[in-house]
């Protein structure tokens, strides 16, 4: 008991310690739960750890690409076993602002369920949901001296669970935002059955001094859901749906400025494949639904065009017109677009989800309507593009085309920086 007693106050301790702490960058830690010899729950075709790290780098690829001034730290980005504790000591180690855990459900044989739940630390006593934590947490039975590091907590103990209240009470209003604006944003953008946010006693958001929360992305035992997670294109559409919640949480809580992004070859994120014969995404099919917004300035990294003789100067700058970009399009080029949110029909013009925008397009990918505003061959200005609509849409991220078809956007902004310094 002494121990416990030593725990908690050390924790406690370090919650105090951190709200002191002078963050200047936000630091974002994604843990990707399971890995190495623990594959965590199975599925007929696939393996829980798998899925969890495929989804966990697809998000943080989305945070590393459209929010550069968040420090993303993955607790692994390989099949690695991580013990509980060094995820937590990796997040408290780097000041962390944020936790969020990836997991995948599942259910005993002959049970069937579906959807997407999110889970924050707390002690609530229902039985479903104590089950589910026991569960996670009993991977620290694979631990070398789990009884000693963990001062004598019994995963499988319901009396062990008991002292979690008095933990991360600092936090809590802020993890259960988080949990519901994730919860949210996945279930309506990703067309999700909503399970709903729920708390129980994990062990790796326990040991955090952070607000944070675990994710279970959905039912690996069920047929069907296994199939949808292990959907390429299903997979970016829940990792889109958390990074939308975390951008609109951190436009909340974090005032800091950013600046422009400079793409390198070293923020690439290699996500792994989660089935080896994974068949591919639906194409892209591009759906215009309403005018480009006119560019007020060319910046200096446009490429130069012809000025007409009777012009005056030969340094005149031009706006990027819609025929511009299709002519991009046609020499390869890529062209950015800033995505504001995603519906699951056609809307009318002027729909307040547009909040007063008119100069919108929209595409269909898989059964969703995705919508988008500007069109530029020139990343810097959709950049500021996001920057000036970011208080109608917090969430809004940068995408890319090319010939017509969604694109890699970190390859796009490589190829962006080539053609301009050409």
């Amino acid at each position: 008991m002494c121990k416990k007693v030593t725990l908690i106050w050390a924790l406690m301790c370090m919650l105090v310690m951190t709200s002191f702490a002078a963050n200047k960058r936000f630091t974002l830690v994604i843990d990707p739960g399971h890995g190495g010899h623990d594959a965590g729950a199975l599925g007929a075709i696939s393996k829980e750890k798998n899925i969890n790290l495929a989804v966990a780098l697809r998000f943080g690829r989305y945070v590393e690409q459209n929010l550069p001034e968040v420090r993303v730290i993955y607790t692994r980005t390989k099949d690695v076993f991580i013990p509980l504790n060094e995820r937590a000591n990796i997040a408290n180690r780097a000041n962390a602002d944020l936790f969020i855990s990836v997991h995948t459900n599942a259910l005993p044989a002959g049970k069937v369920a579906r959807g997407f739940e999110t889970y924050t630390l707390g002690m609530h006593r229902a039985k479903d949901n104590l089950d589910v934590a026991m569960r996670e947490n009993s991977v620290i039975s694979m631990e070398k001296d789990y009884q000693q590091r963990y001062q004598g907590f019994d995963p499988r103990s319901s009396e062990s669970y008991i002292i979690f209240e008095f933990i991360q009470g600092k936090n809590m209003e802020r993890s259960v935002e988080l949990a519901r604006m994730i919860q949210r944003g996945v279930c309506d953008g990703a067309n999700r059955p909503d399970k709903g946010v729920h708390q129980a006693g994990f062990l790796v958001l326990r040991e955090t001094s952070m607000p944070g929360c675990l994710i279970e992305l959905g039912f690996i035992t069920t047929p069907d859901e296994e199939r949808l997670l292990n959907d390429d294109s299903r997979v970016d559409d829940i990792a889109r749906g958390i990074y939308e919640a975390f951008a609109k949480y951190k436009n909340k809580y974090d005032k800091s400025v950013s600046v422009p992004y400079r793409a390198s070859d070293s923020e690439d994120v290699n996500i792994p494949k989660i089935v080896p014969d994974q068949e591919p995404a639906p194409k892209t099919r591009v759906v215009t639904r309403g005018k480009q917004p006119k560019r007020e300035e060319a910046t200096p990294e446009q490429p130069k065009r012809e000025v007409k003789k009777q012009e005056p100067k030969k340094d005149v700058k031009k706006q990027e017109t819609k025929k511009d970009v299709k002519k991009a399009e046609v020499a390869d080029a890529p062209v950015f677009k800033l995505q504001i949110f995603v519906g699951s029909r056609n809307l009318r013009k002027g729909d307040a989800h547009f909040k007063g925008e008119t100069d919108y397009d929209s595409f269909q990918e898989g059964n969703l309507v995705k919508y988008t505003l500007g069109a530029s061959t020139n990343y810097n200005e959709i950049y500021r593009l996001r920057k000036e609509k970011l208080d109608k849409f917090p969430e809004a991220f940068i995408i890319a085309f090319k010939n017509g078809q969604k694109y890699d956007v970190n390859q796009a902004i490589r190829e962006f920086k080539q053609n301009r310094n050409r």
